[in-house]
C-alpha cells in the first residue's frame, strides 16, 4: 500500500469544479476529490463520509457540520475520479443545510444529507463518561484503513463467540487543516460496525466478507457533538444492536481521553451469510 496517511490527506483536498464540468448548473456546486489507492480497488465508504464533509465545509465555511446522514446505493472504484455535487438547503444565522451527491461517470453512488450550526455558548450536561484510560502499547492494533496508532484490548479476529460491542483507542496525527479532524473520524467510524455486529457469532469474524458472507454499507449517519483535537487520544466505542434479515445495525460513541462525549454514529449495513456458514444462534 502507499503512504495511506497522505494518501488519504490528498483525498480530503477537494478541488472546485467548473458549473459546466458536470450537471446540473447553478445553484449547485461542484468539487472534485482523488481516491485512496487500496489493493481491492473498490472505495472505503469512509473515503466518501470524510469527503461529504469536507464539502459541507468548503460550502458553508462559516459553520461546522452537526450531523451528517449518508446513503450508499452503488459500489464505487478507485480509478474514476468522485465528482461531489452541493445543493445548498439553507443557511441562516445558527443553521445550515445541504444535500451532496457522490457521483462516477455522471453515475450516483451515494447521497448525504448534512447539516451545519454556528458555535453557540450554552450550559452543558454529560451522564456518561467512561473511566477507562487508552491501553498500552503491548494493546496496539493494526487496521490498514488507519494510519495511526490504534489500540485495544479486544481482538476484533477472535473467533471467541464474543459480545457485540468493541472499543478502539486511536490517535490521529495533529493536523492545522481546517475541518479535517471532523472529516477524519467520519471516516474511521465506517471500519467496524460490521466486525462488532458478528462477534456472537462462532467461527466468524470480519475477515469473512466474500467467503463465510458479503456484507456492505448502506447508510451511515455521524453527530458532531464538541470539537476535539487531532493528536489525542480517541475513544470509538462500538455497539451491535441487531443482526436480522440479511441486514445488521450498529452505533457508537466517541470520547476523548478525559471521557467527554464528542460525536456518535450510527450504520445499517447488508449482511447476508453464506450457505455453507454456520453462525451461532
Amino acid at each position: 500500500m502507499p503512504d495511506t496517511w497522505n494518501d488519504l490527506m490528498a483525498c480530503l483536498d477537494l478541488r472546485s469544479l467548473p458549473t459546466d464540468a458536470t450537471p446540473p448548473a447553478d445553484p449547485f456546486l461542484a468539487f472534485a476529490g482523488s481516491n485512496q489507492q487500496l489493493p481491492h480497488r473498490r472505495l472505503f465508504g469512509g473515503q466518501l463520509l470524510g469527503q461529504f464533509v469536507r464539502t459541507a465545509n468548503a460550502v458553508n465555511p462559516d459553520k461546522t457540520v452537526k450531523s451528517l446522514h449518508a446513503s450508499f446505493f452503488r459500489e464505487g472504484t478507485s480509478d474514476t475520479p468522485v465528482h461531489y455535487i452541493a445543493d445548498p438547503l439553507h443557511d441562516g444565522r445558527s443553521f445550515g443545510a445541504l444535500t451532496v451527491t457522490a457521483t462516477q461517470g455522471r453515475r450516483p453512488i451515494a447521497t448525504c444529507a448534512v447539516s451545519l450550526h454556528a458555535t453557540e455558548a450554552g450550559p452543558t450536561h454529560q451522564p456518561i463518561r467512561p473511566t477507562a484510560a487508552p491501553p498500552g502499547p503491548e494493546n496496539r492494533v493494526r487496521f490498514d484503513l488507519l494510519p495511526w496508532d490504534t489500540r485495544s484490548v479486544t481482538d476484533l479476529d477472535a473467533h471467541d463467540d464474543g459480545r457485540a460491542d468493541y472499543d478502539l483507542w486511536m490517535r490521529i496525527p495533529d493536523t492545522e487543516v481546517a475541518g479535517a479532524a471532523a472529516a477524519l473520524l467520519a471516516y474511521s467510524t465506517d471500519l467496524n460496525v460490521i466486525g462488532t455486529a458478528l462477534r456472537p457469532f462462532d467461527g466468524i469474524d470480519q475477515r469473512g466478507n466474500g467467503t463465510a458472507f458479503t456484507s456492505a454499507t448502506t447508510s451511515h449517519t455521524v453527530w458532531f457533538h464538541r470539537p476535539f483535537a487531532t493528536g489525542d487520544w480517541l475513544l470509538l466505542r462500538h455497539y451491535g444492536a441487531m443482526v436480522a434479515h440479511g441486514r445488521c445495525f450498529g452505533r457508537g460513541d466517541v470520547f476523548t481521553a478525559d471521557g467527554t462525549l464528542v460525536a456518535s454514529f450510527a450504520q445499517e449495513a447488508l449482511l447476508r451469510f453464506h450457505v455453507d456458514a454456520v453462525p451461532a444462534r
